[in-house]
């Protein structure tokens, strides 16, 4: 082993609002919120998602190669219908493309993510 995983950091215009939605989705508390706009979702001496401002960000376009992800996080869940109508009520987006087991979502930045079923 290399190292241990800190942060999972996800650009975006506006942390605050991108925090509260993976907040929401994970059940895990804002820990953290500075004045440079840097946002932390989870412990802070754990692995934790951490929101970065970029004034200039461009959301990604799934499946566009030409608007790339940029990151992509996998969230388990018991029952995908019921996950997937309160993450749609939470502000996401469904997409394109789906497999046995998960479905994919952009959060309100535009970000990918999958809702996958535990097996």
């Amino acid at each position: 082993m290399i190292g241990r995983l800190q942060a999972f950091v996800i650009d975006c215009a506006d942390t605050r609002a991108l925090a509260a939605f993976y907040s929401e989705l994970t059940g895990l508390p804002v820990t953290r919120v500075d004045e440079d706009g840097w946002v932390v979702v989870g412990p802070d001496d754990g692995p934790h998602l951490a929101f970065q401002h970029a004034p200039d960000h461009v959301p990604p376009q799934w499946p566009d190669p030409g608007h790339p992800q940029q990151m992509h996080v996998d969230v388990l869940v018991d029952d995908i219908d019921a996950g997937e109508a309160k993450v749609l009520a939470l502000g996401a987006t469904r997409l394109p493309g789906e497999g046995r087991g998960f479905r994919v979502y952009a959060d309100p930045a535009g970000h990918p993510f999958c809702l996958v079923r535990e097996s």
